[in-house]
């Protein structure tokens, strides 16, 4: 895995690059979250490849959990993919509500990740 930097609107950003599951359950979320905001990230850019298949299952709980520490310890978070091809009505309209929040965006590119994530 690795973090990439940057700062837009004096707001630091860090997007995790990496080809595989880096999130498989709360704990290695927090991991991920406190690693980047003591690099001095304000917000995260996940994409959809690096979060276990069952987040986007919202009777596992896991989305609701993850999402919930991002949101408690004040750090925005962006999350990368093709969300379309998800049936199920409850994901989206967890998706719908999420976007409205202003704290968890679910997006289909880095840059419109970036925009939101720095969005004063």
């Amino acid at each position: 895995m690795k973090i990439e930097l940057a700062e837009i609107n004096n707001t630091g950003i860090a997007e995790i690059i990496s080809d595989n599951i880096e999130i498989n359950n709360t704990q290695e979320a927090l991991d991920i979250m406190a690693n980047c905001s003591y690099q001095g990230a304000d917000g995260i850019i996940l994409h959809e490849k690096n979060l276990i298949p069952d987040f986007f299952d919202l009777k596992t709980g896991l989305a609701g959990e993850i999402l919930q520490k991002f949101s408690n310890y004040r750090v925005k978070l962006a999350i990368v993919g093709e969300f379309s091809k998800y049936q199920s009505k409850s994901l989206k309209d967890f998706i719908y509500e999420s976007n409205k929040s202003g704290r968890v965006y679910f997006v289909n590119s880095v840059t419109e990740a970036k925009q939101n994530l720095s969005k004063i």
